[in-house]
């Protein structure tokens, strides 16, 4: 039975639901209503470029991070795009939390979606909200306060603004757009499609708005309404807490997805565009047009299921658990695996970061332009010097030769930041086992890269 009781709060928005509903569900009502309207007989394409400007003009009055909401097509002729260039938007929930206690908001989810309009592929990537990352023109902190301190330091484009660097930081790939949508505009959404149905995977517990956890959802596939479907997103209730909450959130969007692509929804959704129009725009904060967002709807659901891949950065795989240096309880990030994570998310079918350069692997590593120390674990003398000269003249860059701290036998790589393709190609190259690679993750080391000769280097090498 469909409960009428409103939310009494508006704790946590969540955003893997923001884009399913922003990008598929907002926007395919949107292209709904102004196909009714023939507005879009004549559009051909619409120029997606690199990251707009948020201009003073553009910001909404009271609205964080100076997005625009969507405003009715005013008809002007949209620019042709070239079809080419893959597009990432970033979604951000807010923690309504904040909102309650009158404090300034920090990002509670965070999901980069990507789509490649050439290979019609399309992917998207939970980010855990306390992985501890270096925040541009900040310290390190978790990622979720890189859109309190934009919204605090009043920094150009807000709290959007700066969460968008700080992700373009951390994975390396450029953050085109970003979207915010207030999670009561999804649930009013999904009840104006009477419900949605939802595969629940596992028996869980879950609460709606303002309520305890009392409902039991049970295995199976059942219609649910937008309360119990954002209730079933937002539980963190099972052993892997937020890990398992983003895999959720991203079966809901796919749920959506398909549900509202159906042949039997386009009647529905042109029946009831203009009520959802009228009362869904309002609750979205972008700095993309209604003209792109159109376009990358019909782009979107050109894209079959089997060609969007699923992301979740998690443990133990891509993140370690440990403590900040004020006792918070974070993420630790294992860099070269959530490189090669984002690489199969983010690359099919057009370049994201090194491992789309070349095949080479010389100009793999020299794109990383990993910083290099070179200690001397062996019985040679002099053997950090040579080593240090053989690897500048391949392109390599050394910052430091010095001694180690004792005698190694076997060549050991030490990772401090990151770089997989320098030290899978230094590992290769120096004949490094796995046993003797260690991460060290320290986001404030001068180096990327610690290599301890051995004496097996030492003995056999293929310098001159």
């Amino acid at each position: 039975m469909r409960t009428t009781k409103k939310p009494r709060s508006m704790d946590r928005l969540t955003l893997g639901l923001l884009i399913a509903f922003g990008v598929l569900a907002v926007a395919t009502a949107i292209l709904a209503f102004v196909i009714v309207r023939n507005l879009v007989l004549s559009w051909d394409s619409t120029d997606l470029p690199g990251a707009p400007r948020i201009s003073q003009a553009q910001k909404t009055p009271g609205a964080a991070g100076g997005g625009v909401p969507l405003q009715p097509p005013s008809g002007p002729t949209p620019q042709p795009w070239d079809g080419k260039s893959r597009v990432n938007i970033l979604f951000m929930g807010l923690d309504y939390r904040d909102w309650e206690a009158g404090e300034t908001p920090r990002t509670d989810t965070m999901i980069l979606f990507t789509i490649d309009p050439i290979s019609k592929t399309a992917g998207m990537l939970a980010i855990p909200r306390d992985m501890w990352v270096s925040i541009p023109g900040h310290e390190h902190g978790r990622i979720n306060t890189a859109y309190f301190l934009g919204e605090v330091y009043k920094l150009p484009g807000g709290g959007p603004g700066l969460a968008a660097k700080t992700v373009e930081h951390f994975l390396g790939v450029p953050v085109h757009f970003y979207a915010q949508l207030d999670f009561m505009a999804f649930v009013r959404f999904i009840d104006e499609l009477e419900c949605l149905d939802l595969h629940v995977r596992e028996e869980i517990r879950i609460g709606r708005l303002g309520e305890p956890d009392s409902i039991l959802l049970r295995e199976g596939v059942m219609c649910y309404d937008g309360l119990t479907v954002l209730g079933y997103a937002r539980a963190r209730n099972t052993e892997g807490g937020d890990f398992d909450r983003a895999r959720r959130q991203q079966e809901v969007i796919m749920a959506i997805r398909q549900q509202i692509l159906t042949f039997d929804m386009l009647p529905t959704l042109i029946a009831k565009a203009p009520t959802l129009y009228a009362e869904l725009a309002s609750g979205i904060n972008t700095n993309m047009t209604l003209n792109q967002l159109i376009q990358l709807a019909v782009l979107a659901a050109q894209i079959e299921d089997g060609n969007i891949l699923h992301g979740v950065i998690a443990p133990p795989k891509q993140v370690d658990f440990g403590t900040s240096p004020d006792g918070q309880q974070i993420l630790i990030p294992i860099p070269d695996q959530i490189r090669l994570l984002r690489d199969e998310i983010f690359t099919t079918g057009g370049p994201v970061g090194p491992a789309a350069v070349a095949s080479d692997p010389s100009e793999l590593i020299r794109s990383e332009q990993a910083r290099l120390s070179i200690q001397n674990g062996s019985l040679a003398a002099g053997l950090a010097n040579r080593t240090g000269e053989y690897f500048r003249s391949m392109g390599l860059n050394v910052v430091e030769e010095t001694n180690a701290d004792r005698v190694y036998e076997s060549t050991t790589l030490v990772i401090m930041t990151g770089k997989p393709y320098t030290t899978r190609y230094l590992a290769e190259l120096m004949g490094v086992s796995s046993g003797d690679i260690y991460n060290r993750y320290d986001p404030e080391a001068s180096v990327d890269l610690i290599i301890i000769v051995g004496n097996d280097w030492a003995n056999n090498n293929p310098m001159p």
